[in-house]
């Protein structure tokens, strides 16, 4: 085992998990799983690796299982040290391995510096990794109703799904399906004809529409004949009416360039907007197979069925069809499930929706298996609680846009009172960026299927673990390196970083792989979001020991490149996140 200037973190795996398969004689990828890097503790200086006996009993498939703990002391005394490990020791069930100090700092600052945004999805823990095609539909507002929190955390979720998945190299499709179909169209044509002005329309079209539709709402409930008139609209929009159609179309075009232009402040894009309507048609076809099939059920009021139990259970009866032969929600996300995979030939597909469309999808799913399509096992549904008590100074959140507007007000108003705020060329741009931050933060800490309780306090402090936080650390990082970059960012001695609090950055940088993996397979952000506070605080307290400033020059350098590496870790995990680092506020 040599030591060499182009060691890595993967070779440091690579040549614990050859020293033990010898030991072991166990195969070297049984062993790559049970290795992992130990979290950094405030109290103490610990190991880097650690291998967890446990599961190595479990791969071994020994069902006698001795002591944990005498197998590790075992274990720990069959192995030596060499030039990579320096210590070995035993935790609770664990074999712990401290990487040589000189060689972790090299590694891991050289690593993070070659690797740039790809650091951390280079890792062992990836290779083989299939790259697989991947359909991911989030967002997906109504046109004409209230664009609410539920779409923007669909939003931000699936942006997060889909960065991520990119990120490890997958094929992927951001689809924005559109609520553009159904009733409530009936009811906005036939009120837009009522309550409707063509210049309000193009000056304001997503507010113009809602307030057309909640017109209509209120007078549909008094008067039976507009109802009437806007089930007529809705069944000429399903025939295929020229005119019922044209107006339908003008609708769904002006509040697509709406949500385009609010969705860029976002930062979020899409490959195609879809919608329900796309499936009027198509929803026919799957109707007719269902019933070719003998699945399909009338009811005495005409309408049709599928009943998925089999024996007339009332919870497992989904309904396709209402009785005068329109489409159904469930109808349109069936088509839209075929058509998809004769498009993308997916190996996945995702839906990122709130959890009371949970028992939705679960009724979808099991209709395409019913039906023959042995892919509908590669659907997803990906649920997420409700956010309460998001609302803007004026009382209420109507539009996304009122969200973003707000944040960016509020944000601006921090920026201004705090004396430390720099000039910005763009003071708006970078309130709203630290502002999306903040918001996102507070909303990917915790279980993405957990209700939590929105409060604009707490998403704009600037200490603690918030957004803000992050946004600042990043920005004084990237400081730090416009001031003193040019003067020492070319060799760095490892000597110069040998401190405890330069170690426990390295070794939580170490950790970033993991943080990934762990995130990519059960796609919940919070483990990203809760390693880069850590880094922001690790950096926070290291900014005010290890001083560049007046410092030799070799231990100045070394310092900066520490620092730079915090900074590049932070900006690729946040990107990951959906978030834009600033490198001024």
């Amino acid at each position: 085992m040599t030591r060499n200037i182009e060691f890595s973190f993967a070779k440091a795996i690579f040549f614990l998990v050859k020293k033990l398969s010898r030991v072991l004689d166990l195969p070297p990828e049984n062993l790559i799983k049970s290795i992992s890097a130990i979290p950094i503790s405030r109290k103490e200086e610990v190991a880097d690796f650690q291998l967890c006996v446990d599961s190595l009993l479990e791969n071994n498939n020994d069902h006698s299982r001795p002591d944990i703990q005498v197998q590790a002391t075992r274990l720990a005394e069959k192995l030596k040290c060499d030039t990579v490990v320096s210590e070995i020791s035993t935790g609770r069930g664990t074999v712990n391995f401290k990487i040589n100090r000189e060689l972790l700092t090299k590694t891991v600052l050289q690593q993070v510096i070659n690797d740039g945004s790809k650091y951390g999805l280079k890792s062992e823990l990836f290779s083989g990794l299939p790259q697989k095609k991947i359909v991911i539909e989030f967002s997906s507002p109504n046109v004409a109703k209230k664009f609410h929190v539920g779409h923007l955390r669909s939003t931000i979720i699936g942006n997060f799904i889909a960065n991520l998945k990119e990120a490890l190299g997958h094929q992927v499709t951001r689809i924005n399906y559109l609520g553009d179909w159904g009733m409530q169209f009936g009811l906005l044509g036939s009120g837009f004809q009522l309550f409707g002005y063509e210049e309000k329309l193009q000056s304001n079209p997503l507010q113009h529409l809602f307030e057309v539709y909640v017109q209509v709402n209120k007078e549909a409930a008094d008067d039976k004949n507009i109802a009437k008139s806007a089930h007529e609209f809705f069944q000429r929009l399903e025939l295929g009416d020229t005119q019922a159609l044209a107006l339908w179309q003008k609708f769904r075009d002006l509040s697509i360039e709406e949500y385009v232009r609010i969705y860029k402040r976002l930062g979020v894009h899409f490959d195609e907007y879809s919608g329900e309507s796309f499936y009027r048609e198509k929803s026919q076809e799957v109707l007719k197979l269902l019933d070719s099939k003998g699945l399909l059920q009338k009811t005495v009021k005409g309408t049709a069925i599928v009943d998925l139990s089999g024996n007339g259970d009332p919870s497992s009866i989904c309904t396709v069809m209402r009785s005068d032969g329109t489409s159904l929600y469930a109808t349109r996300d069936l088509a839209a499930a075929i058509d998809r995979m004769d498009k993308y030939n997916f190996d996945t597909m995702i839906y990122v929706t709130d959890k009371g469309q949970k028992k939705h999808f679960q009724q979808v799913f099991q209709m395409l298996q019913i039906m023959g399509y042995d892919w509908a096992e590669r659907c997803q549904h990906v649920p997420f609680g409700v956010v309460q008590g998001m609302k803007t100074r004026r009382g209420n959140v109507t539009f996304l846009e009122d969200v973003l507007n707000e944040i960016r007000s509020r944000m601006l108003q921090n920026m201004a009172s705090i004396k430390t705020t720099k000039e910005l060329e763009n003071p708006q741009q970078t309130a709203e960026r630290v502002g999306l931050a903040a918001l996102i933060i507070q909303d990917f800490r915790g279980l993405l299927l957990s209700d939590y309780q929105f409060s604009w306090d707490r998403v704009f402090q600037s200490r603690g673990d918030t957004g803000v936080f992050l946004q600042y650390t990043h920005a004084r990082l990237h400081s730090l390196e416009e001031t003193f970059g040019c003067g020492y960012l070319n060799d760095f001695n490892t000597a110069c970083l040998q401190d405890p609090q330069s170690v426990s950055i390295l070794q939580h940088l170490l950790r970033f792989d993991e943080v990934l993996c762990r995130s990519s397979q059960d796609l919940q952000p919070r483990h990203i979001v809760s390693y880069l506070l850590t880094l922001s605080h690790l950096a926070a307290m290291a900014h005010k020991t290890l001083l560049i400033k007046d410092s030799p020059p070799e231990v100045a350098g070394a310092r900066l490149h520490l620092f730079r590496a915090v900074r590049s870790v932070l900006a690729n995990g946040m990107k990951l996140l959906g978030i834009t680092p600033v490198c001024r506020m």
